[in-house]
């Protein structure tokens, strides 16, 4: 397993943009340690590599996953998310401590934080959806990226409609979170479910504007006629 590590490593630094370094070190203001380049690239060479990864045991994976997520950088981690969501259907119920030990312990920045959790969690959350449960404790913890992480989660299932009492009571349990990414995470959420459940989006803002940040609004109402948005800003004075 070591040697596909160095190999991944070896691939990624010679893809290394150095002009693409510096671009993304500038979006994220917390800090980021990248190769530089391209998500796709990234994507490629992750690929490349899971053909030989796919053929380990599912904890062996697992080790490789923490092995790269641990090294900091960015494309790593993405690689790391791609091949947790590669083992679709081969979660087992007690992952969700491993994952949440990983977003508390790796995780840094936003982008790691949507990768992994909107698709690796997302996906564990349709197939042991009574794992909300932890989710929600999630909102409790004191690390900013697992709160995000609580909302992120439910972004894909929640385009389709699903979870949709689950998104409310984890924006409820977020709601006047003091954090901006937390409140992105939040808000975002809500936009998604407002594609299938527009109305209850709307009323659950109306209900909660009061006491929910601008920020977390803007985002909630996005999706929405001029009109709606136009009422769910104004200032009730």
């Amino acid at each position: 397993m070591d040697s596909l590590l160095i190999r991944i490593r070896e691939e990624l630094k010679q893809n290394a943009d150095p002009e693409i370094q510096e671009s993304s070190r500038r979006v994220f203001k917390e800090g980021i340690l990248c190769y530089g380049m391209k998500t796709k690239t990234a994507a490629t060479i992750g690929k490349k590599y899971w053909k030989e990864a796919k053929n380990l045991k599912k904890p062996e994976i697992y080790v490789l996953c923490e092995e790269l997520l641990s090294s900091g950088y960015q494309e790593e981690a993405q690689i790391a998310s791609n091949w947790t969501y590669a083992l679709s259907g081969k979660y087992g119920r007690d992952d969700i401590y491993l994952f949440r030990h990983w977003i508390d312990t790796y995780i840094t920045n936003w982008a790691a934080c949507d990768t992994f959790c909107n698709h690796t969690v997302g996906d564990f959350m349709e197939h042991y959806p009574e794992s909300i449960a932890e989710l929600k404790e999630w909102t409790q913890s004191e690390n900013r990226w697992v709160r995000r992480a609580a909302a992120v989660s439910l972004i894909v299932p929640a385009k389709h409609g699903k979870f949709l009492e689950d998104a409310m009571g984890i924006t409820d349990l977020l709601l006047t979170d003091t954090d901006d990414m937390v409140q992105r995470g939040y808000g975002w959420l809500l936009k998604e479910v407002s594609r299938e459940h527009p109305e209850e989006v709307f009323r659950y803002v109306m209900a909660n504007k009061q006491n929910m940040p601008r920020m977390a609004l803007r985002y909630a109402i996005e999706r929405m006629p001029e009109d709606l948005k136009a009422e769910a800003m104004k200032k009730d004075w």
